[in-house]
């Protein structure tokens, strides 16, 4: 299988995390921005990337797991999650992220 064969688009990655319970999606600086109960967990800059925000021992993970697609989101110098090259990767990969994401940030009761 090619990389390009099971890409993950953007309307897939905006449909996934509006499907995870109370998420919202807003635009964050012009671009859209999904959160739950007010806090971003994810956000996409441009047409080929979602920037997932998880545990920075997570973001290692993601990052030694597929090294072609993620790489270190940094907010100043702060590790804050993973950006994903959506056309290197893999769609259940990318749910995951969200998951972990919105989990990391959603209210105990949501995320039980």
């Amino acid at each position: 299988m090619r990389l390009h064969d099971w890409a993950i688009k953007v309307q897939e990655v905006r449909e996934l995390a509006r499907s995870l319970p109370e998420t919202i999606e807003q635009s964050h600086f012009g671009n859209p921005s999904f959160r739950v109960r007010g806090k971003i967990f994810a956000t996409v800059p441009d047409g080929s990337h979602v920037n997932v925000m998880i545990d920075p021992f997570d973001a290692d993970a993601a990052i030694r797991a597929a090294p072609e697609s993620c790489e270190e989101l940094w907010w100043g110098k702060e590790l804050r999650g993973v950006r994903v090259s959506l056309p290197k990767a893999n769609p259940r990969m990318v749910e995951q992220l969200l998951r972990e994401a919105w989990k990391r940030k959603a209210p105990k009761r949501l995320s039980s």
